[in-house]
């Protein structure tokens, strides 16, 4: 299987997914910490991906997003973006918004 049908596979198997360094426990950069906070603080279940676990899905997002950098936040299959713009969109409340209609569950 390729890298983008397994980066495919993962995005199009949960309503959310973050892409980041580290776990959602355990983030391993303060960008993916700062995202990290986001969801969480929205009540949001999202899958976490350490891309340091897997060099090809680390350096397959960035090609597949067309995005360079980490952490890349997918909903319902879209590309969001990365730290700073969830930042803004949650500033704005655009974030939430996109949450609530994109129907994304509650975190358990």
């Amino acid at each position: 299987m390729s890298t983008d049908q397994r980066i495919a596979d993962i995005v199009n198997g949960h309503d959310v997914v973050l892409f980041m360094k580290g776990t959602p426990l355990f983030p391993q950069c303060g960008f993916s910490s700062k995202a990290v906070a986001i969801l969480d603080h929205l009540g949001v279940e999202y899958a976490g991906v350490d891309v340091l676990q897997d060099m090809e899905i680390r350096q397959g997002i960035k090609s597949y997003s067309d995005w360079p950098t980490i952490p890349q936040l997918y909903v319902k299959g879209e590309f969001v973006g990365g730290s700073d713009i969830m930042m803004e969109m949650f500033e704005a409340g655009e974030l939430q918004q996109l949450m609530e209609e994109a129907e994304v569950k509650a975190a358990s």
